[in-house]
């Protein structure tokens, strides 16, 4: 795609269709930007030289998450829906593909009931702002992850997420060489433990992949981990979210505890493409 052009119309249209129907679009900028120039992954609707609809797909190995969005003047005419064709012509068959709606949106609920989709799962969308920051005693070390990380990286999103152990080290393969995203290890006396990454844009820090291998869990080692993070990016001044399933409430309650407050809600639909 022709970056400078398309992600700023895609920005426009985020903004007009998320002032319309009071939602937050996920459109994983971080991967936007990242894009490679040999693959296609996006997908667009111009009129008039105006780009009214777009949807992107994100691939995590075998698993493909979808989004997209319609120009609110431009809806009801079989423009997602297309869109939505044409990426799934291309998506390998057998995969995953999940299809990422706002739980606030009308228009996406009326799609997905149209289509008949099955829900899949939820997910948590929690922000820290505007809270008390106590001194926090370093318990765990954070130190950058290098090349040599990876295979414990991987191994991670293998035990803590039920990845596969190929779809985590395509994902891995990828995240690794993102410029804009700071991916840690976190080490208890010099060992291992887990790992978190942290993308900084418009003075908000998102906080992905938070990770402690089980044996080291319950020992208060991701709390510590969590707040210490909490404490820097909010030195810089900038709004901290992160993203949780909805059946994962040890973690969730870990971020409540932590002074995290929920904010919005996405939902995933399974499509099948055989």
């Amino acid at each position: 795609m022709n970056k400078t052009i398309d992600l700023n119309q895609i920005q426009k249209l985020q903004d007009i269709c998320e002032k319309y129907d009071g939602i937050t679009l996920k459109l994983n900028w971080e991967m936007l930007r990242n894009r490679s120039e040999n693959e296609k992954e996006d997908f667009f609707h111009y009129e008039d030289g105006h780009l009214v609809g777009f949807l992107a797909t994100y691939s995590f190995g075998e698993k493909v998450e979808i989004c997209g969005m319609v120009h609110p003047n431009f809806r009801r005419k079989g423009i997602f829906s297309n869109l939505l064709k044409e990426a799934l012509e291309i998506i390998p068959k057998g995969s995953k593909i999940l299809l990422n709606a706002p739980e606030a949106s009308s228009s996406a609920k009326e799609f997905v009931k149209s289509q008949n989709y099955s829900y899949s799962f939820s997910e948590y969308q929690m922000a820290w702002k505007n809270n008390e920051v106590k001194p926090v005693e370093e318990i765990v070390r954070f130190t950058k992850a290098k090349i040599i990380d990876f295979s414990f990286i991987a191994n991670l999103d293998v035990v803590c997420f039920g990845f596969d152990k190929t779809d985590a080290e395509k994902y891995n393969n990828r995240i690794l060489n993102e410029p804009d995203r700071l991916l840690y290890i976190i080490e208890v006396n010099n060992e291992k433990i887990g790992k978190m990454s942290v993308q900084r844009e418009n003075n908000e820090s998102w906080i992905y992949g938070f990770a402690i291998l089980p044996q080291f869990q319950g020992k208060g080692y991701g709390r510590n981990a969590l707040l210490q993070i909490i404490q820097k990016e909010n030195q810089i001044g900038n709004e901290i979210h992160l993203e949780v399933a909805l059946e994962n409430s040890n973690a969730k309650k870990l971020y409540l505890n932590c002074g995290f407050k929920q904010y919005n809600t996405q939902d995933y639909y399974k499509i099948d493409n055989k």
